[in-house]
């Protein structure tokens, strides 16, 4: 070691405990957003990313299956992430992080959630697909398409399918996959029964219908919260503002889902939504001025 160093000046030893007593996001603003394959989610996952790191900050995505977001959460390994539907669709995932993890301000008020067919098919109610199962054939069994099978809304259909006495299979795969489906059954005004929810890009594409859920499995609409690991709104305050101000309607989300789908690529179609909606934006970002 040097002993010939000269020692600090006061302003620059006063500069030095100033800086180490920051908070660590005034630092290093590098977070880790938790993400799934929700077409919605992936929509303002990859705007905020853009806001964000036009503000300074590195953001990674995190996609993982909703299980691991809250544990990955609660273990510190991601720092926020953007949907909490409650009260029904994620309370059983919340539960066991109640004490753990912050829920904050929501940012979309009404959501839907259950199974849905195009408004050609003569049906109106989930009970009513017990007599015409066999008219919902895929590969050859009558089914329900649904998404990938460690979502909420999977085992909300199994339960659907065992209150209602339904004799058709779930098929689970992605989203993708189910939409593809969707959309080949569409063109050709087949009969199809999907697993779905809105906010969703698929009801502005496509004429649909939710059928009637009298017993009430899937809940009677949620609203969409953002939530955080512990002690993030303390460290960064700035962004807790700007997250707790934004609110998106069903318009302006659909126009940025919409613009996503036409481009083909999330990060391109939110730059393209972003540049076109910049005034909206600085509202949510002004919120921060008095963080």
């Amino acid at each position: 070691m040097n002993q010939n160093l000269p020692p600090l000046s006061a302003a620059a030893t006063f500069a030095l405990s100033l800086f180490f007593s920051l908070p660590a996001t005034a630092q290093d603003k590098s977070l880790t957003l938790g993400t799934n394959n929700w077409a919605e989610n992936i929509a303002v996952a990859n705007l905020w990313k853009l806001v964000l790191e036009d503000h300074d900050y590195d953001i990674e995505l995190a996609n993982v299956g909703k299980s691991a977001l809250f544990a990955g959460m609660a273990a510190r390994d991601i720092d926020f992430s953007l949907e909490l539907w409650l009260p029904y669709t994620d309370k059983a995932f919340l539960a066991p992080y109640q004490e753990t993890l912050e829920v904050h301000d929501a940012w979309y008020d009404r959501t839907g959630l259950g199974l849905v067919v195009p408004s050609y098919v003569d049906i109106d109610s989930i009970d009513e697909l017990a007599e015409r199962a066999d008219e919902f054939e895929y590969q050859g069994r009558p089914t329900i398409l649904g998404i990938d099978p460690g979502s909420a809304i999977a085992g909300m259909t199994d339960n659907a399918i065992d209150a209602y006495a339904l004799p058709l299979e779930q098929v689970n795969s992605s989203e993708p996959a189910m939409m593809s489906a969707l959309g080949s059954a569409y063109s050709n005004q087949e009969p199809i029964v999907v697993t779905l929810w809105n906010p969703h890009w698929a009801f502005a594409d496509y004429d649909l219908k939710y059928l009637d859920d009298p017993e009430k499995i899937f809940g009677d609409g949620d609203t969409i919260y953002w939530f955080s690991r512990e002690g993030f709104a303390a460290d960064d305050p700035w962004l807790t503002s700007v997250l707790n101000a934004w609110h998106m309607s069903d318009e302006s989300l659909g126009e940025l889902m919409s613009e996503i789908e036409s481009v083909g690529d999330p990060v391109e179609g939110a730059r393209v939504w972003l540049d076109a909606n910049r005034e909206q934006v600085d509202g949510w970002l002004a919120a921060g001025g008095d963080a």
